[in-house]
């Protein structure tokens, strides 16, 4: 209508893409071949060469050829500049395999750069190089990756791990033992981001050296949280292969149930009987688990394709039970207690097939009343998308079968939506159908009477069948359904098409079929219903229907007192209706005629042998061959029947007749629905759980305790001690250079800059200085202080004996139970707050600004906190006006950080507040002065973003947030503290391990002091030096020797500012007195995200050395 306006959109439209493409290298794939490549590759400034990468590599993306440009390109490896090196690398990858020869003169430079300083520049060489698919390099490759796996940098370490199955698949069989060494050291790495691709290396290249694992698999347990997800997901199945591997199944989870199940449903454990209905709300018990189905799937996760083909050869019988010497106990295994503890959090992660490679070790390894922690991630999943939820599905599926009752009681997140795919409404309606019980029936029916009027007749033909299996389930309600689908059965009579069972005549084929599995359940008593369809046949012009009804006419032929008085009536009906029926129709007409007048009486005898020689007759002369063959066959079989002189036949010939139609023509027609049963079952997760066959690449579960784990095969704990603290100096060192590190994902921006520091408040402390227990009064269990003793006086106190050298590991966990109180006294003068750098001097022209995040509460409002500023004037000339303002949110809020502060909604406004600071009038050379602001925080990792004037100018600077000081003390005991923290399980449960070395330049400083009382004022003091904590309690083994502090365990409390939710910290110490202590630093807290960022702030604080 208003071409102008058209035309105008369409040029504003072009001209927003034009403004788009620049600054960026699009313009390259508009036209390539612009430009004469060859000229600037042999440039001598490196911004032509990269042009001419850059085009070169476009042209590559384009699909053509430019591998004649290889010489000159190759030369460039040895350039200086790092983007050059990066597209060279790039490009050789792609046609190193055409060019092998020019490929090979590169090598020297390969080798080269993995010496270079930059940690980018020797990962590019190493991924290079394994890259080049050629035998000839092969050793050097894997020499180089050697090299690279000991290398400080995560990234290069990881690069290392993701070479390695290029390398596997060059087929070096003389090299694997190295690779598989490779593959260990990386797994025994301490960065998560390496374990992920270690991980992911191990699956690949040796899935079955379970030695590698068994040297590291606690300490892979502990890692597995921090590892990317889709490194979770290979991680957790290597340990679930692990464990079985070594321990077998576990004789609690629910894989073994049925093995220790009585009669009446109940499981005998520790000589405790465990009621096996996993959902107490359900009182049907009868579908708590199937067991022979939860025995099949057992089987079938660990049997191998042979061994299942031998089991399908004889369908009914089910291997029974696993030796007991295959099974271990969870109560005495720690390997598959801390399998299980580590993969729980991760029922709740991000990622839906990471949450389901959980689920499936926790379905296959938990105790049978655990399982159930599994059903509300799983429901959750349900909300992604379509594919994900499909898949979600298919897994739900196989735990429905087995354990119906585990999600009996959310049937309402298996009701349809209209959004759905075909696949997905199809698997909730078999879902439902799976676990309706008596409580839930009226409401799914009631569904389901919805789902029949949905337009798609397909999905309506599935919620009829769904209904029958319903019915046949529950003995509750076949009444009610039979009588629904009579009533489904004259609406849809006449609506249906012949040659189409996808429409409306689907829907009265799938009615039918279901009046007749109920009827099956009890045939006696639903003799009206079976007279009602009889009498419906002339109505009913589907196919598949009439033949369903006619194969009930020669089952049902002889029950009760009316059907046989019919049978003459219908089978003339019959007859006569031959010649215009479809042939399925035809073929089980004859069926029916052979079983009627098999079983008729004398009376009608002759009537019907009539009529089934007529029909015979017609079939005889059909078009269609199979009801030809099926007439001749008959006619035969009945010959003794359809003699002239029926007398005269031998009566064991007609047994045998009447035997043989029985067992040929008895059988019940296969059900037209797409809700079959599967007998053949894969792991939860994979892809052949999907497709319903071995996909490439599937492996079931190791045999059972066919991994002999031999221990000098392991690492000792001074080994495993040294590894770790080495690895943590080497994270340090290698996050500086390298930004792609392996840190966890939850560290986000706690871990950029200078770190944090605090100052704590003294009113918390007590005065008592002089104490030699440091005396804090809010910190005591109770009034009664305990002296710190040696071992052999804290057992004389606690009346004990010391424990012996050859004591078992339970008596020492009850000696270890044991703790002493540790009174700690004033710290508060040692603590130094650490200042952070508002302003350089270089950048405010002589003036230093620097920031101290303090203790003390706000005077304005609880979500305030206080901050003191000192300004420096390092310059020789008076700073005048000197002040801090907080910018306006529309100039400095970029779309970014508003977003993150929408999804956090914190605080009741997105606008900082700034309490206003007293300005400084005159700031003359070398003085310094001291201000203290109140400002509260859009985000606890946002930096608020302020403005500082002096002399007239303004500089915009940024104030980042210390999380360690969003929360505020909060005073409980221990036991307030421990209840809290029993409220608090699960995904609000997140530990992190770290090393602690301070205690050790403090003993050598004060020498003579007690060693246990060191290390509590060392690690408390670096806390309350970085957060506004409470101190709860100080507790130590009493079983513990003079130089082992393994057990020692602090409390700190405290409340979030913003929401005033409790968050608990408890730190747990490893190792001798002496060495680096390894710390477990564990946080229970609702507000996760803020959670985890502190758990990693307070790991990096821990480990870094005291200034």
């Amino acid at each position: 209508m208003f071409n102008q306006f058209g035309s105008t959109a369409e040029t504003l439209s072009k001209a927003s893409a034009v403004v788009n493409r620049i600054g960026t290298d699009a313009h390259l794939y508009d036209d390539p071949e612009d430009v004469n490549i060859a000229p600037l590759l042999d440039s001598k400034f490196e911004s032509e060469k990269c042009e001419a990468l850059k085009r070169l590599l476009a042209l590559i993306a384009q699909g053509f050829d430019v591998s004649n440009f290889f010489p000159q390109v190759v030369k460039n490896v040895a350039s200086h500049s790092s983007e050059v090196k990066k597209l060279v690398y790039l490009y050789l990858l792609h046609y190193a395999e055409r060019r092998p020869n020019e490929a090979l003169l590169s090598i020297n430079y390969f080798q080269k750069d993995l010496g270079d300083p930059n940690p980018l520049v020797r990962a590019w060489a190493l991924r290079t190089m394994a890259g080049i698919r050629l035998h000839v390099i092969a050793p050097l490759a894997l020499a180089a990756v050697g090299k690279c796996a000991r290398d400080p940098a995560v990234y290069v370490r990881k690069c290392a791990a993701n070479a390695l199955p290029k390398l596997h698949d060059l087929r070096l069989e003389e090299h694997a033992p190295a690779i598989d060494e490779l593959v260990g050291i990386l797994l025994a790495d301490h960065s998560p981001g390496v374990v992920g691709a270690a991980a992911a290396a191990f699956t690949s290249i040796c899935p079955n050296n379970f030695k590698l694992i068994g040297k590291s698999y606690k300490k892979l347990c502990q890692i597995l949280p921090d590892v990317e997800e889709w490194g979770q997901i290979l991680l957790i199945g290597t340990l679930l292969r692990y464990v079985v591997a070594r321990h077998g199944l576990v004789r609690e989870s629910l894989m073994l149930s049925s093995h220790g199940l009585d009669n009446n449903g109940f499981y005998e454990k520790d000589g405790l009987v465990i009621d096996l209905t996993l959902d107490k709300r359900d009182g049907d018990k009868s579908d708590s688990f199937d067991a022979n189905l939860v025995s099949l799937v057992s089987k079938c996760y660990i049997e191998g394709p042979d061994e299942y083909l031998s089991r399908s050869n004889c369908p009914d019988t089910v291997s029974s039970a696993f030796d007991s010497k295959e099974t271990t106990s969870i109560s005495h295994n720690e390997d598959v207690k801390i399998l299980l503890q580590c993969t729980s959090p991760l029922l709740w992660s991000n990622n839906s097939a990471v949450v389901l490679a959980a689920a499936g070790a926790q379905w296959i390894m938990a105790p049978l009343e655990d399982v159930k922690k599994i059903v509300k991630p799983l429901l959750f999943l349900l909300r992604s998308s379509t594919a994900s939820k499909y898949v979600v599905l298919c897994n739900i599926l196989v735990f429905a079968k087995a354990a119906p009752s585990l999600f009996a009681p959310h049937f309402e997140d298996f009701f349809i939506c209209s959004s759905d795919a075909y696949q997905v409404k199809a698997h909730k309606l078999e879902m439902l159908s799976l676990i309706a019980n008596t409580s839930s029936i009226s409401s799914i029916l009631r569904e389901f009477e919805d789902y029949i009027k949905d337009p798609d007749r397909r999905f309506a033909a599935d919620t009829v069948a769904a209904i029958g299996l319903c019915a046949k389930r529950l003995s509750t309600i076949p009444t009610t359904c039979l009588d629904g689908l009579l009533a489904l059965v004259r609406q849809e009579s006449f609506a249906g098409d012949l040659e189409s069972v996808d429409g409306d005549a689907g829907v009265l084929v799938q009615a039918v079929m279901s009046i007749q599995t109920i009827i099956e359940l009890d045939p006696l008593c639903h003799e009206k219903v079976i007279i009602q369809l009889f009498r419906s046949l002339d109505s009913i012009k589907v196919a598949a229907a009439r033949a369903t009804i006619i194969w009930m006419v020669g089952v049902y032929c002889s029950l009760g007192h009316i059907i046989p008085k019919m049978l003459t009536t219908v089978t003339k009906y019959l007859a006569w209706s031959f010649k215009s029926e479809a042939s399925e129709t035809k073929l089980q007409i004859l069926n029916t005629s052979a079983k009627v007048l098999i079983s008729a009486e004398v009376d009608d005898f002759q009537m019907l042998k009539r009529i089934v020689v007529y029909v015979l007759e017609l079939g005889e002369s059909d078009l269609s061959y199979d009801v030809r063959d099926r007439t001749r066959f008959l006619k035969k079989l009945l010959s003794c029947k359809l003699a002239e002189t029926a007398e005269d036949s031998v009566a064991s010939q007609e047994n045998i007749a009447e035997h043989v139609v029985e067992h040929v023509f008895g059988r019940k027609l296969k059900p037209f629905s797409p809700l079959t049963p599967q007998n053949r079952f894969y792991l939860p997760g994979s892809l052949s759980q999907i497709v319903l066959h071995a996909a490439p690449g599937y492996e079931p579960l190791p045999k059972p305790c066919s991994f002999v784990f031999e221990e000098h095969d392991q690492l000792s704990d001074s080994d495993r001690q040294r590894e770790a603290t080495a690895g943590l100096h080497g994270s340090q060192e290698s996050s500086e250079t390298v930004d792609e590190d392996g840190s966890s994902e939850y560290d986000s921006e706690s871990s950029n800059g200078s770190d944090f520091s605090s100052d704590v408040d003294d009113r918390t402390i007590s005065n008592d200085a002089n104490d030699p227990l440091i005396q804090i009064s809010e910190v005591a269990v109770s009034t009664d202080q305990e002296e710190l003793r040696s071992k052999r006086a804290l057992d004389m106190w606690l009346d004990e004996q010391p424990s012996t050298s050859n004591q078992s590991s339970s008596a020492l966990d009850r000696n270890q139970s044991s703790y002493a109180k540790i009174s700690i006294g004033d710290i508060g003068s040692r603590v130094k707050p650490k200042s952070y750098t508002l302003l350089d001097p270089g950048s405010g022209s002589g003036l230093k600004v620097d920031y101290t995040f303090l203790s003390e509460f706000s005077t304005v409002s609880p979500l305030h906190v206080c901050v003191e500023v000192l300004f420096e004037n390092g310059s020789t000339e008076p700073i005048l006006e000197v002040n801090l303002e907080d910018e306006e949110a529309a100039k400095v809020s970029d779309s970014a950080e508003q977003t993150l502060v929408g999804k956090a909604n914190v605080f009741h406004n997105n606008v900082p507040t700034l309490i206003p600071m007293e300005e400084i009038g005159c700031l003359e050379p070398r003085q310094s002065a001291k201000r203290l602001i109140q400002v509260r925080f859009h985000h606890h990792l946002l930096p608020m973003r302020l403005t500082l004037q002096y002399n007239g100018k303004k500089v915009p600077v940024k104030l980042r947030p210390d999380l360690g000081y969003l929360v505020k003390p909060f005073s409980m005991s221990v036991e307030e503290f421990l209840a809290t923290e029993s409220r608090l399980p699960g995904m609000f449960e997140y530990s992190r391990r770290c090393s602690f070395a301070d205690h050790i330049e403090d003993s050598r400083m004060e020498n003579g002091k007690d060693k246990f009382l060191s290390i509590c004022e060392s690690i408390t003091l670096k806390v309350l030096s970085n957060s506004n904590l409470y101190l709860v309690s100080v507790d130590l083994p009493v079983a513990n020797t003079l130089e082992v502090v393994t057990g020692l365990r602090l409390r700190f409390s405290s409340k979030i500012l913003s929401s005033e939710i409790p968050l608990l910290i408890t730190i747990t110490v490893e190792g001798k007195c002496t060495e680096v202590l390894n710390l477990t630093v564990k946080i229970n807290c609702e507000e996760t995200v803020f959670g985890l960022n502190l758990l990693n702030r307070i790991a990096n604080f821990m480990v870094e050395p005291s200034s």
